[in-house]
């Protein structure tokens, strides 16, 4: 399935040079596209059968009536940058901002390109599928805390873990026999 499939009839998905970004950009604007409504990365590091470059970002523009969209679509390697469009549309700044930090693309000539949601002292790109996912306990007020691991397996119904889930639904709630755990039917 191509992403043109997901469209509809009056939106367009136009895959576009690096280098021609900024021209695309304003002739859209030039063009009624007033609105630049977002500017995402995709990584497509595990996607299966992906053959191209590594990163895609995408922006998305649209009518103000909200007739019609227009996406423009860049593919990136690795180290690759961007030119900014923060010269036509302010709302870029924080876009492109964002994107920088999940994903770690530059944009050459943004003026305030730094982190926007992760902390300053963070390492690497959370958005990036090679980033090394962390987990740590959540400490409750009341002195519960879950641990991520043992939570999940609860939650999965492998064990009771932490989590306090026992099968079934939740107390005063009618549930399925389907639900319980065969340790919860010893205890009936």
């Amino acid at each position: 399935m191509t992403a043109e499939l997901l469209l509809s009839a009056s939106d367009r998905l136009e895959e576009v040079d690096a280098s021609a970004i900024v021209d695309m950009a304003a002739r859209l604007k030039a063009d009624g596209f007033a609105m630049l409504t977002d500017i995402f990365g995709i990584d497509w590091l595990e996607y299966p059968r992906h053959q191209g470059k590594r990163f895609s970002v995408t922006y998305a523009f649209t009518r103000p009536d909200g007739s019609r969209k227009h996406y423009l679509r860049v593919h990136l390697d690795d180290g690759d940058s961007l030119p900014t469009i923060t010269h036509l549309w302010s709302a870029a700044g924080f876009m492109e901002r964002e994107v920088y930090d999940m994903f770690g693309i530059v944009f050459n000539g943004h003026p305030d390109l730094r982190k926007l949601l992760t902390p300053e002292d963070l390492i690497g790109h959370p958005h990036r599928k090679d980033f090394p996912l962390g987990e740590t306990p959540t400490l409750f007020n009341d002195g519960r805390f879950l641990d991520p691991p043992t939570f999940r397996a609860g939650l999965a119904g492998l064990n009771r873990g932490l989590t306090g889930w026992k099968g079934g639904a939740r107390k005063g709630v009618v549930s399925s026999d389907r639900f319980l755990l065969p340790e919860d039917e010893a205890e009936r």
